[in-house]
């Protein structure tokens, strides 16, 4: 491990972090650990690109250094950005896996029993059956979440890096919120968000914001086609801002002219169940009773809405082409999953469908404490509920 004084987090950090690993590895019998997923090269090492649909890994023996596998332009991430001393890359016309063979055999390491993630997306099926038809005498175990089993608990140096993430988050929608007017197009809108977020110090987040306007609300995951706001009608924006690949999200609804009656009752209906998460979230509740905390108040309406969705989701680390930790930890009924201090958390309070043509979200990012939970973002509620005249 190369001793830095540069990088995002401290070398004690790191260290801690790898080590947590191996005892995890230890408690597993398993000897190495072939760790492809973005996100965990990330949490790791500070490995990052946008390279990543290229084969990558860190192999992580139980003892002796770990060392990268990348392709060849990528591997100067692993010297600019990381503590790993030894890289073995392969060429544009190179073999991927046949580097970890021969990488494994170098390091004496390929007659021992090796995890791997067997869920990454960026390890296809075609070449998890080349390495395990290529090691034949070798054990291969699925060792999928054993890195999300660290990631889950924040340490305070990641909070930190999360406060920043959050001053993005809220200059974006500062920004986006007074953008909205009639006449203005979603991709007017959403320039405007993007600079604000960039100029805050933000960096390219995993997921660009999300701005739709009137019927386009209702469309989930939808967001700027160049549509033109109009009069009267519904503005949903959610962003995420992002630092050093850790985010925070945050959702707003915007009315543009006086909002009928309905949409006031949803607005209060969304202000109540955000209200009452952060008030009873708190440590050793489980994460289906946040669900069933925000179902019972955005569902028991005589509006007609309802909520489409779990009730949030863990979240920090995150690439393209999602924000969200939520394989890690899902707020869904059912999940038994305890909270513990320094979980982060992007909650959900939101009611979709108001007279089949509305939909209120007022989402939040939370940190769980000692004692409950508190939000990332420092305005007064009633500074981001905000209805445009």
């Amino acid at each position: 491990m190369r001793d830095r004084d540069d990088m995002t987090f401290s070398m004690q950090e790191h260290a801690r972090r790898l080590s947590d690993l191996r005892t995890r590895m230890a408690e597993r019998r398993i000897d190495v650990a072939v760790i492809t997923d973005p996100e965990n090269l990330c949490y790791l090492t500070e490995y990052q690109t946008t390279g990543y649909s290229y084969f990558q890994c860190l192999v992580v023996p139980l003892e002796g250094e770990p060392f990268m596998i990348t392709r060849r332009l990528e591997e100067t991430n692993v010297h600019a950005r990381t503590w790993v001393e030894a890289t073995r890359p392969y060429s544009d016309t190179g073999d991927a896996i046949e580097t970890l063979w021969h990488a494994l055999k170098e390091f004496e390491l390929d007659h021992k029993t090796i995890g791997y993630e067997r869920n990454s997306y960026f390890f296809p099926a075609y070449q998890q059956d080349r390495m395990r038809s290529t090691f034949l005498d070798t054990r291969f175990v699925d060792i999928f979440g054993i890195v999300e089993e660290g990631r889950v608990v924040k340490s305070e140096e990641e909070i930190a890096v999360m406060r920043k993430a959050a001053a993005a988050t809220e200059a974006g929608m500062a920004a986006g919120l007074a953008a909205v007017q009639p006449g203005v197009s979603e991709n007017e809108i959403a320039a405007e968000i993007c600079s604000a977020m960039f100029k805050a110090g933000g960096e390219y987040p995993a997921v660009l914001p999300y701005v739709t306007s009137g019927p386009r609300t209702l469309i989930g995951h939808a967001t700027w086609e160049g549509r033109k706001v109009q009069e009267n009608e519904v503005v949903f924006l959610e962003i995420g801002g992002c630092y050093r690949r850790y985010h925070t999200a945050m959702m707003r609804t915007v009315f543009t002219g006086e909002p009928p009656q309905a949409m006031r009752d949803a607005t209060s209906i969304v202000q109540e169940a955000r209200a009452a998460l952060l008030e009873q979230i708190r440590p050793g509740m489980t994460a289906g009773e946040i669900d069933q905390l925000n179902q019972r108040i955005i569902n028991n309406n005589h509006l007609g809405g309802y909520l489409i969705t779990r009730a949030g989701y863990s979240i920090g680390i995150a690439f393209p082409p999602s924000w969200d930790e939520g394989y890690i930890l899902s707020l869904k009924s059912g999940e038994r999953t305890h909270l513990r201090p320094n979980m982060t958390l992007h909650l959900l309070p939101w009611i979709y469908g108001v007279d089949e043509q509305y939909l209120v979200g007022m989402s939040e990012t939370i940190r769980v404490t000692e004692d409950g939970c508190e939000s990332f973002f420092g305005k007064p509620e009633a500074e981001l509920v905000t209805m445009a005249a």
